[in-house]
């Protein structure tokens, strides 16, 4: 004698009931479809959902390192300018023989910070094309994210439209079902 037993579900009786006497019902049948057609779409949606949430993660992390390597670069130019300063403190306290050694450098410093704030800016523009794009990311989450739960109440709806056999039930099925699936397609739109 085996210790083991198995537990039904609560459709799976009328599952079984209907399969047992050859019964054919339709509703039961519409049902079945229904249910598995909504899980199918909402495990596309919900896969889609986690794909642009990890995109748009990605993207926050591109941009938090775009930023800290314009930090890096207005670091360095604050450098460089400390340098020059020096160096036009340097021309002007030193014998007249010795400014050009000064003077040349103050030039160089004045050309090497304009590159580098030039990239300094070009990195701040980056990081906030970065943000922009995660943040549209976040939000096309969020739409698939509601739609897939839409779909999860659907299918829930349906386990009890099968269970109480109601078919106001059914269309309310169909209603959030629909709900989400137009909510799952301004997803695909970016809306």
């Amino acid at each position: 004698m085996s210790d083991t037993f198995h537990v039904h579900g609560p459709h799976d009786h009328q599952l079984e009931h209907a399969a047992e006497h050859g019964a054919i019902d339709r509703f039961s049948g519409r049902i079945a479809v229904t249910t598995a057609i909504l899980a199918t779409v909402g495990a596309i949606f919900a896969y889609q959902g986690g794909a642009t949430q990890a995109d748009a993660q990605l993207a926050k992390n591109d941009a938090a390192i775009r930023k800290t390597e314009a930090s890096n670069q207005w670091n360095y130019y604050q450098a460089k300018s400390n340098k020059q300063n020096l160096s036009e403190l340097a021309a002007v306290i030193v014998p007249v023989e010795r400014q050009s050694t000064y003077l040349t450098e103050v030039a160089r410093y004045k050309s090497e910070k304009t590159d580098i704030q030039k990239n300094a800016e070009r990195l701040e523009a980056e990081s906030k094309d970065f943000d922009a794009q995660s943040e549209a990311l976040m939000h096309q989450h969020h739409r698939w994210a509601q739609a897939t739960t839409f779909l999860q109440i659907a299918i829930a709806l349906s386990a009890i439209a099968l269970l109480t056999r109601r078919r106001w039930l059914q269309w309310g099925v169909y209603g959030v079902a629909a709900f989400g699936t137009v909510l799952g397609l301004l997803a695909i739109a970016h809306v």
